[in-house]
């Protein structure tokens, strides 16, 4: 039986709605923690995030019945282990653009005969009973390469056969970049969209999961009748700053000029 949120969902056949922390502090963690999302991502790769603040978001949202995910800086060995010894059961993968990125990306995040990670969970090993969590890690852990680049969506087939990962997410700034397109996450463009629909149903064929990162929810709604099964919305300081302009403007507007 997973302890895993996120699988949880998806083997309910949903989609899982996933936050996203920019800020480094354990007080943003614990409000998210408690607005209903599924998943929390700590974002160490374009985020304030360092290895000590994700500590300390993750204790925050410990309370709730969220998945802790982070989203590392690189597909590399040493910051892979950490953050699963740290405490995530998910983890996001910037820039996996062929098959053997991907099985690399599954070898630093399982324990052996899968994997080669390193035996060590200072903190995940808390989440179990003393020696449990190795038992159950390598199934338990969500594995997401992230797919944003021509290169990728060229290797697209080889990299969802590699056993062991999830699904993939999309970064549809990067995405659109790499085809010669302004960087912005809801993308219309009929060639971006024809993309989408190919690893939706490549994705679907396997039985993977696929994620993408919408600006809020309407993209997101958008993103799950398309048929994506983890939808980001924005990041919190996007939420926080769409939140503030919106109620500056409505108070400058609605007062007639006094303000």
């Amino acid at each position: 039986m997973t302890t895993n949120n996120v699988k949880k969902v998806w083997a309910s056949g949903k989609a899982v709605v996933n936050a996203w922390l920019a800020i480094p502090s354990g007080f943003s963690a614990e409000v998210i923690a408690q607005c209903g999302f599924d998943s929390v991502t700590v974002d160490m790769q374009h985020g304030v995030q360092d290895y000590q603040s994700m500590v300390q978001c993750f204790q925050a949202m410990n309370g709730h019945p969220v998945t802790p995910m982070v989203r590392v800086p690189w597909n590399e060995p040493g910051i892979i282990g950490k953050v699963l010894d740290g405490g995530a059961y998910g983890v996001i993968c910037p820039m996996v653009n062929t098959r053997q990125e991907a099985e690399n990306l599954v070898s630093y995040a399982k324990y052996p005969p899968r994997g080669t990670r390193s035996n060590g969970p200072i903190r995940s090993g808390m989440y179990g009973s003393a020696g449990a969590y190795q038992q159950t890690a390598n199934d338990e852990i969500v594995l997401l390469p992230m797919m944003e680049t021509k290169t990728a969506v060229g290797n697209m087939e080889s990299i969802l056969d590699v056993e062991g990962i999830d699904g993939v997410y999309i970064g549809p700034s990067d995405l659109g970049f790499s085809y010669g397109l302004v960087p912005k996450l809801d993308r219309d463009e009929p060639e971006i969209l024809k993309i989408y629909e190919k690893i939706v149903k490549e994705c679907g064929k396997r039985g993977l999961h696929p994620g993408i990162h919408c600006s809020g929810a309407e993209g997101a709604v958008r993103a799950i009748n398309m048929g994506f099964k983890l939808v980001t919305l924005s990041n919190e300081s996007g939420l926080m700053m769409t939140y503030a302009k919106m109620q500056v403007n409505q108070t400058r507007k609605d007062s007639g000029g006094k303000a």
